[in-house]
């Protein structure tokens, strides 16, 4: 490759990961507890309180992106209108008519709704039909607790069905959770782009792999804090912060020669990250006995993810590594494309915060 293309061609990937969105590690999650009870089907969703407020309009009054428990008591009739025409039940091949019961703030800027739908007669199945998804961010899951079983509702999948009569079946949180992981970090572009500038240094592999590991336990710990609810800074101080880390590696890409001792850098920001990670997580307000359960599959799936694109990283950038112009000027150059898609995401961050 001549120095000339791979020129243009980091200053293109560098330019790309720069126009991401502010919150592009940001992967919707919501949660739906479904019970049949003779003819009736109650629901009981819980939302991150920032999509339902752009899900719903005239929901946030004040257009702060946030939600007060007034404009939840004076969006009630707006509430009501989405969720009629988000989330449809069907039994016997009729429509049931839905009632909306109440709404109300649940901890850690989440809104839960409650809804009760009544069908003529009891069926053997309710059908459920939740277009809502298609008012939500891009790549909602929805975690649908159906009995004891949970499934992952998206936009492109959003039926599912509920059996008049429980199953006995196992609690299947723990696939769903490690899946959402997975695209958590895989659409983590800021999470993703740190480690990327971490090894572009280069170096011995014990020194990368030490590096990495750090931040994994770093992030893992206060993940843990966060999710189980011993401590959250807000999302105001941690997402620029995971933004300034991003700049703060590729500034210093241009001075440190390899990824010895790397890890004195990774593991502080790697509880940063970990704060990330954990909004999630803590919005959907999942049942404390399935918190550690959870945690642990949301955890290894971020860490399959992560170990996957890593994968794919390293031995490119070992190839790189054998034009003499990467060696000199590559890695300074895709350094500061790092640096400065940091820096513009904590200025949208910062913006769109106040």
């Amino acid at each position: 490759m001549s120095s000339s293309l791979l020129a243009r061609v980091v200053l293109g990937v560098g330019l790309l990961l720069a126009s991401l969105p502010a919150s592009a590690h940001k992967v919707g999650i919501s949660r739906g507890e479904y019970r049949a009870e003779g003819s009736t089907l109650l629901a009981q969703l819980t939302f991150a309180r920032p999509e339902l407020a752009a899900a719903v309009p005239g929901l946030d009054a004040d257009g702060d992106g946030q939600l007060s428990p007034e404009e939840v008591a004076g969006g009630r009739d707006a509430l009501a209108a989405a969720m009629a025409a988000g989330l449809q039940v069907r039994a016997s091949g009729q429509g049931c008519r839905g009632e909306f019961e109440r709404a109300e703030l649940t901890a850690n800027d989440g809104l839960m709704v409650r809804l009760r739908y009544a069908c003529k007669a009891p069926p053997p199945t309710f059908r459920v039909r939740l277009s809502l998804l298609e008012s939500l961010s891009l790549g909602h899951r929805h975690l649908a607790e159906v009995g004891a079983a949970t499934r992952v509702v998206y936009e492109a999948s959003p039926d599912f069905e509920v059996a008049a009569k429980a199953t006995a079946t196992t609690n299947d949180v723990a696939g769903p959770l490690f899946k959402l992981g997975i695209e958590h970090i895989l659409t983590g572009f800021d999470h993703l782009l740190f480690l990327v500038g971490v090894v572009l240094v280069g170096g011995r592999l014990r020194d990368i792999a030490l590096a990495v590991t750090a931040f994994t336990l770093a992030h893992s710990v206060t993940l843990g804090l966060a999710t189980l609810g011993f401590w959250a800074p807000s999302p105001n101080v941690v997402e620029p912060a995971i933004a300034l880390s991003i700049v703060y590696v590729g500034v210093e890409n241009w001075f440190a020669k390899d990824a010895a001792r790397r890890w004195l850098l990774t593991f502080p920001f790697g509880l940063i990250h970990g704060f990330g990670f954990a909004g999630a997580l803590r919005e959907i307000a999942l049942p404390s006995a399935q918190v550690p359960l959870a945690l642990l599959s949301f955890n290894l799936g971020v860490e399959a993810g992560q170990i996957a694109v890593l994968a794919l990283v390293l031995p490119i950038l070992a190839l790189l590594r054998r034009c003499d112009w990467f060696a000199r000027q590559g890695v300074r150059s895709a350094s500061a494309m790092v640096a400065l898609a940091g820096l513009a995401w904590f200025v949208q961050r910062v913006a769109w915060r106040f």
